[in-house]
C-alpha cells in the first residue's frame, strides 16, 4: 500500500489531495531485467558521487550499514524475477555475505534497504515519477529519494522537479513528502539533501555550508588543513627566532 500526495508545490493553487490504494506485484512491469541499462555520463556521475559520499559517511558513521548500486533486492520468495535494483540503497545491517549478487529478504540476514536512491533516467523518466515508489512499497524501505538533475520528468505528472523524498509514516504507509527544486532534509541520514544540475549534495545544514565529503576529499582537506598548521607553525618558529636575534643584536650594542 502506498499514498500519493497531489499538489505539494506551494504554487499550486488546488489543495492538496491524499490518496491511499493497495498496490498488487504487476507481474510484467516488475521483472528485474537480466542485464544492465544503459546510462548517460550525467546519470553515471549522479550516482557515482552518491555511492562516494555514503561511503564515506558509512565508514565513520554507520560501520554497519552496506552501501550498494544497481544490487537486484527481491522479497517475494514464490515469484524471484519480481523485484528492483535501486541506483543506490543503503542496506543495514549489512548481509552476512562478502560477495552479493542480490539481496533476498527472505533469507537469513537478509533486510530490506533502509534507504533507496534512483536518478531519473531520461530513457524511462515516467518510471521514476509514477510507479517506481509502488515497488518500493511492497519492499518495505523506510526512504526513498528520487533525484532528477536533468528534469527529464513528465510535465503530465505535476514535474519535472529535481527531488523527491517518499517515506513510511506510522501506519506503514510510504508518503511523498517533499516534491520540488529545494532542499529537503533525510532522516534516515539525518542530513539535508541539496539537488543540483548534476548531483544530489547532502550537508549537516539546510544552506549547505557543510557539506559531507568523500573519502578522497576528506583525505586531501586532511592534508590540507596539516599543510596549513605545518606552515603555522613554521612562520611562528621564524617569528620568534627573528626576536631573539633582535633581542640578541641590542644586548650586543649594549
Amino acid at each position: 500500500m502506498h499514498a500519493t500526495l497531489r499538489g505539494e508545490m506551494s504554487e499550486s493553487a488546488v489543495p492538496a489531495i491524499l490518496v491511499r490504494y493497495p498496490v498488487r506485484p504487476a507481474s510484467e512491469a516488475w521483472v528485474l531485467p537480466e542485464g544492465p541499462v544503459p546510462e548517460s555520463t550525467t546519470h553515471d556521475a549522479a550516482v557515482t558521487r552518491l555511492v562516494l559520499l555514503l561511503e564515506a559517511w558509512a565508514s565513520h558513521s554507520r560501520p554497519s550499514a552496506r552501501i550498494a548500486r544497481n544490487l537486484a533486492v527481491r522479497w517475494l520468495k514464490d515469484a524471484p524475477t519480481l523485484g528492483i535494483d535501486p541506483d543506490v540503497s543503503v542496506i543495514e545491517p549489512a548481509p552476512p555475505e562478502a560477495h552479493l549478487r542480490s539481496l533476498r529478504t527472505w533469507e537469513p540476514g537478509h533486510v530490506p534497504p533502509e534507504l533507496a536512491f534512483e536518478v531519473v533516467s531520461e530513457s524511462h523518466p515516467y518510471k521514476d515519477y509514477a510507479t517506481i515508489q509502488d515497488r518500493y512499497a511492497a519492499l518495505g524501505v523506510h526512504e526513498l529519494v528520487v533525484f532528477d538533475p536533468l528534469l527529464a520528468g513528465p510535465a503530465a505528472l505535476g514535474g519535472p522537479v529535481r527531488l523527491q523524498i517518499w517515506r513510511r509514516n506510522d501506519a506503514g504507509v510510504l508518503e511523498r513528502v517533499h516534491f520540488g527544486d529545494g532542499a529537503a532534509f533525510s532522516e534516515q541520514l539525518g542530513a539535508w539533501l541539496h539537488p543540483t544540475s548534476s548531483t544530489l549534495e547532502i550537508a549537516d545544514d539546510r544552506e549547505g555550508r557543510i557539506r559531507w565529503q568523500t573519502g578522497e576529499e576528506r583525505e586531501r582537506t586532511e592534508k590540507e588543513r596539516e599543510r596549513t598548521e605545518k606552515e603555522r607553525e613554521r612562520a611562528a618558529r621564524l617569528a620568534a627566532e627573528r626576536r631573539v636575534a633582535e633581542l640578541e643584536k641590542r644586548l650586543s650594542k649594549g
